[in-house]
């Protein structure tokens, strides 16, 4: 695979005019097609996808060693290196009792990393979707303590947010509204985290399941010859049942 970047670099064209940048987006693609090849749970195409994703590390890797900077060897050490600091559990003498623990003291640890992050927040990426960032600021902020005490408290939250987000709708203030829709979600993400659900696995169950049921019912009407425009909601209702009831 080394030797083969090598001769892309050389020979390549396109290859070779490549840079960190150009390469970002792309990257951000392929990330995104192998989360669509899991969400399919399809092996063949989860394995093309990982090849693809490898392409770019080793990509990324080139370029590093051509501006001196580093290789492959390095990030590979690199990350042996981290794996086995942040395993003492594994590796030392720690003493763990669950998976919930191993997180706290991966947290625990990254802050005390040299030129780690030391905001415990400061290592959630800017660029994620916002629903995966909430659900890892939580997870962050439980790793150092900062968490419900039961889980069943978070419930008051979210009742609180709803109350405060009927209460904006009154005003009509487009912003006010806005930022409590924020709050409300934030807190039934929350929720969803202290309950062992991926908030982002949960939604994506449901857009899928929408689109089934949704499709279902644009082909039945354009069986029948009717326009999806032409029904009414009650006979469009009627129809969706249906769907689910297939299901």
């Amino acid at each position: 695979m080394l030797k083969i970047m090598d001769e892309l670099r050389e020979k390549c064209p396109w290859d070779r005019k490549q840079t960190n940048e150009s390469l970002r987006t792309l990257t951000i693609e392929e990330t995104y097609e192998l989360a669509d090849a899991i969400i399919e749970a399809s092996d063949e195409v989860i394995k093309k996808e990982l090849g693809d994703l490898l392409l770019h590390i080793v990509f990324y890797a080139k370029i590093g060693e051509e501006r001196g900077t580093f290789s492959i060897g390095d990030v590979i050490e690199s990350l042996i290196e981290k794996l086995i600091y942040r395993h003492p559990h594994i590796f030392g003498e720690t003493k763990v009792k669950d998976a919930t623990e191993v997180e706290q003291n991966w947290e625990q640890l990254k802050l005390k990393e040299k030129n780690g992050n030391r905001s415990v927040l400061a290592g959630v990426p800017k660029s994620l979707p916002a629903m995966v960032k909430a659900n890892r600021i939580q997870d962050k902020a439980r790793g150092v303590g900062f968490d419900w005490e039961h889980r069943d408290q978070v419930w008051e939250k979210v009742q609180e947010e709803l109350f405060e987000l009927k209460e904006e709708l009154l005003t009509g203030k487009q912003d006010s509204i806005e930022d409590e829709f924020g709050d409300l979600f934030f807190s039934l993400i929350n929720a969803a985290r202290l309950y062992g659900v991926n908030p982002e696995n949960a939604l994506e169950r449901t857009n899928q399941k929408f689109i089934k049921r949704f499709n279902y019912l644009e082909q039945k009407t354009i069986r029948q010859g009717i326009n999806l425009k032409d029904l009414t909601l009650a006979q469009m209702d009627e129809i969706w049942n249906e769907a689910k009831t297939v299901e």
